[in-house]
């Protein structure tokens, strides 16, 4: 999945269907590159990051599920009442 990419669409309020419409692309192939069942192409990442006016390498970084147990294995850190004790 690439939320950076779902995220400049949403803060943007555009449609998936008008975006495709709009560079050119299949909505169904746009919408498998947005929910990270397809990799795009480095023509359809070049057009997406120009049309966005934001940086390709960010635009398309990938959220992988390993992140979600690496991060919910980090302990929250300790305020300094309980450092104290």
């Amino acid at each position: 999945m690439y939320p950076n990419l779902k995220i400049e669409i949403f803060k943007r309020g555009l449609r998936q269907n008008n975006l495709a419409k709009a560079l050119g692309l299949n909505e169904a192939i746009l919408s498998k590159i947005i929910n990270g069942y397809r990799e795009p192409s480095g023509g359809q990442k070049q057009i997406l990051a120009q049309y966005l006016q934001v940086d390709e390498s960010w635009l398309f970084e990938k959220f992988e599920a390993n992140m979600i147990a690496k991060f919910a294995s980090l302990s929250p850190a300790k305020d300094e009442k309980d450092s104290e004790s």
